[in-house]
């Protein structure tokens, strides 16, 4: 299948690693051409170089920082000519119990997880044409609280509430927006979240055999699944929330 992806750019925040470097990954190997972004300079020249110049281009950025997302976009257009879409990508907010969390720790992760992730959808939205998507990494916590990840049960639902709603609003200019809820992928935050068990092998077997297919996924299994639904192929898909969980959901 031709996913139309060649020469279109992207914009992918925190894809210096896991599954935005993933997505970007896989779009470049599609023909994609990809701005992606990351907190420290260090890290994105890694990742530029490991999908290389001609394709890739990186930026240093917070998502809580007011400027980051009209920076992003220009990038897009001044390196590549175009801009057709985002994927916003953020790291996970710090785990623990409701009792636990501070309310400076939820104010730091309402600025970056959720407010971030709102001004810089809505920036694109204003910037996209027909064609265009906005896309959010979100978590199979939109469905099912997590234990000891109470401040991503709290924020992701809200944003997958905020891009049903986006996606209606822009629906009508040709533009969609949806969202992908990821469960156990063997990713760097996922291992750390097996490790705050005080046996991890075993919690890692306990999800394990949560799961139907009876494994983790790869990023690589994430980033094949975020570039179709980013791409001109899946045009007639928005405003879904998109398990890709290996059937770990209980839900239909």
């Amino acid at each position: 299948m031709d996913l139309g992806l060649n020469d279109r750019v992207y914009v992918i925040t925190g894809a210096t690693r896991g599954l935005g470097f993933a997505t970007a990954q896989s779009l470049t190997e599609e023909g994609a051409r990809v701005v992606l972004t990351g907190r420290s300079q260090e890290a994105v020249d890694e990742a530029v170089a490991r999908l290389g110049d001609a394709r890739a281009v990186g930026v240093t950025g917070d998502n809580a920082d007011p400027a980051t997302a009209a920076r992003l976009v220009e990038t897009a257009r001044n390196r590549f000519g175009r801009f057709d879409g985002v994927l916003i990508s953020v790291g996970g907010p710090p785990a623990g119990q409701g009792e636990a969390i501070t309310d400076e720790q939820w104010r730091s992760a309402f600025e970056s997880v959720f407010l971030g992730a709102v001004r810089l959808a809505r920036t694109c939205a204003g910037e996209l044409e027909a064609g265009g998507v906005i896309g959010f990494v979100l978590s199979a916590s939109v469905r099912e609280p997590i234990p000891m990840l109470t401040v991503s049960n709290g924020l992701r639902p809200g944003l997958a509430g905020f891009a049903k709603s986006l996606a209606n609003e822009v629906g009508p200019r040709g533009i969609r927006v949806l969202g992908l809820l990821p469960s156990r992928i063997d990713t760097d935050r996922v291992r750390e979240l097996d490790a705050l068990a005080d046996d991890p092998a075993t919690a890692k077997a306990r999800h394990i055999a949560g799961i139907p297919l009876g494994r983790y996924g790869t990023p690589e299994e994430f980033g094949r699944t975020a570039t179709f639904v980013l791409s001109p192929a899946a045009s007639y898909l928005t405003g879904v929330m998109l398990p890709v969980d290996g059937g770990a959901g209980h839900g239909i």
